[in-house]
């Protein structure tokens, strides 16, 4: 049964229609891999015993007509979505011990949906990272390897890793920043973050609430379909939520992108982009323009601004939300001598670096003295930014660009220094400052093997023609390289 892991989410899901094999037996598969997996560091809590019952509670109800979207698929879920009794801890110290009471709106609509929890997936702490090296349960080891260990990208690290190594069929991640498209294009696999308000974010633990949004990492673009169709939705419980139906996603995979605009930005080409990338980019320009697209140049003249805007507004919001995690109500407490001692004592300890600097940065821009010129000034640049795409969308009707700046890196290259770390980040700021839908597909391998991805924007609520475009590009570049198998 090995060679069910080996399987698309799309293929398992017409196997066990087919009969070929049950949701038992699936979930078994997926958790030896898992097992034989543990030096990956991808899963921060496994829940091998409640997958299988849930796989035989599936094979059940497969047995009696009632089929879900996700039905019998076994999948992971980034420890950022509150899973009721199942421990939650957003990858930090200070939520270690944390049980929620309740579930998050996107893993209840995939349970709903029949899908298998096979446990809780590692990420950067509070999702503050662009490696998978900042969590408190260790660092995510990339399966791709180039002679040393390599990271996942962040911070949905464990969610990539897990899927690029065949340990389940998917994973929920999340996007504040490139946190999904990243780690996809450090992988080869698929990620998507939808238009901000796509997926709820109740029962997600927050990092910044105007950036933040839900979304796949999977194995090929029809897959990542599957599951943003499962994970989206309208939901009351989110002040933020999109109050709209959720789209044939997948009827659009496989559609003809003849006469689609594609745009491509010229400020994309930045000073010191490596030859792979530019080689790759060029080549998917090539690739769009042979299946019929028209190839359109355009500019977005504030993306040059886009990075520090989001190291401003990201940072001034954690700070925000990070503020409850004071020892009184839940999570870690130290106690001190007095009120202000214990949440001291009870922060210092239970934060991670990244985190205490992030909040330090967020707590100064938002401060008396500098709102005005770091916060406010920088709002005034996401607005133009919208602006930018916008004035883009008169000319074109999709973005082509590269995923990001590098293929993925060693582990403890660039940990520490964070400036290095923030720039891997600047290929994918730009669609969260602005709420629109972006993809990345694995598009190549640079000149060591590695991975490489090429990212898809769409215009708002329009992830159908992102899907199209995607599909489109996932078929002419023929990506179906894999990690050679070394943690066994």
């Amino acid at each position: 049964m090995t060679d069910l892991t080996k399987m698309t989410l799309s293929g398992a899901l017409d196997g066990m229609a087919k009969g070929d094999f049950s949701s038992e037996e699936l979930t078994k598969a997926h958790v030896d891999a898992c097992m034989d997996g543990a030096e990956l560091n991808a899963f921060i809590t496994t829940t091998f015993e409640l997958a299988m019952d849930q796989a035989k509670a599936s094979d059940a109800r497969r047995a009696s007509g009632e089929v879900g979207k996700l039905e019998g698929a076994p999948l992971g879920i980034k420890d950022l979505f509150c899973t009721e009794g199942v421990k939650t801890t957003a990858g930090s110290k200070i939520l270690g011990d944390f049980t929620p009471t309740y579930e998050s709106t996107v893993s209840a609509n995939m349970k709903a949906d029949g899908m298998v929890m096979l446990g809780k997936l590692n990420l950067d702490e509070f999702a503050m990272g662009s490696s998978n090296e900042t969590s408190h349960f260790g660092p995510v080891i990339n399966p791709w390897r180039n002679g040393e260990d390599l990271v996942p990208g962040g911070s949905s690290g464990g969610s990539a890793s897990a899927v690029a190594a065949d340990l389940c069929l998917g994973a929920t991640a999340t996007d504040t920043g490139g946190s999904i498209r990243q780690p996809a294009s450090f992988t080869g696999t698929v990620g998507i973050k939808p238009t901000y308000g796509r997926c709820s974010r109740w029962g997600t633990v927050a990092f910044a609430s105007s950036l933040d949004q839900a979304g796949p990492i999977a194995k090929t673009v029809r897959d990542s379909a599957i599951l943003l169709e499962s994970m989206a939705g309208y939901d009351p419980k989110d002040s933020t939520s999109i109050n709209a139906d959720v789209p044939d996603w997948v009827g659009a995979c496989g559609q003809s992108i003849k006469g689609m605009r594609i745009g491509i930005p010229k400020e994309y080409s930045i000073d010191g982009m490596p030859a792979d990338i530019q080689a790759l980019w060029d080549n998917g320009i090539e690739m769009m323009k042979a299946a019929g697209a028209e190839i359109v140049p355009i500019s977005l003249p504030h993306t040059k601004y886009a990075l520090p805007a989001y190291y401003v507004v990201a940072p001034a919001e954690a700070s925000s939300n990070l503020a409850r995690y004071d020892g009184m109500r839940y999570g870690l407490r130290v106690d001190g001598k007095d009120l202000t001692d214990t949440y001291e004592l009870t922060r210092t300890d239970g934060f991670g670096d990244e985190v205490r600097r992030r909040i330090m940065i967020g707590t100064y821009v938002l401060s008396a003295g500098y709102y005005d010129a770091y916060y406010l000034r920088a709002q005034k640049v996401r607005t133009r930014i919208v602006q930018d795409f916008e004035n883009a969308w008169e000319s074109c009707d999709a973005i082509l660009t590269p995923t990001a700046p590098s293929a993925a890196f060693a582990v403890g290259r660039k940990v520490s220094d964070p400036v290095q770390m923030y720039l891997n980040d600047i290929f994918t700021v730009t669609t969260n400052l602005a709420g629109l839908p972006g993809v990345s597909v694995p598009a190549g391998l640079d000149q060591n093997g590695l991975p490489l991805g090429l990212q898809i924007i769409g215009r708002a609520m329009d992830e159908a023609t992102v899907f199209k475009a995607a599909s489109a590009l996932e078929d002419a570049a023929g990506f179906t390289a894999k990690p050679e198998k070394w943690w066994v």
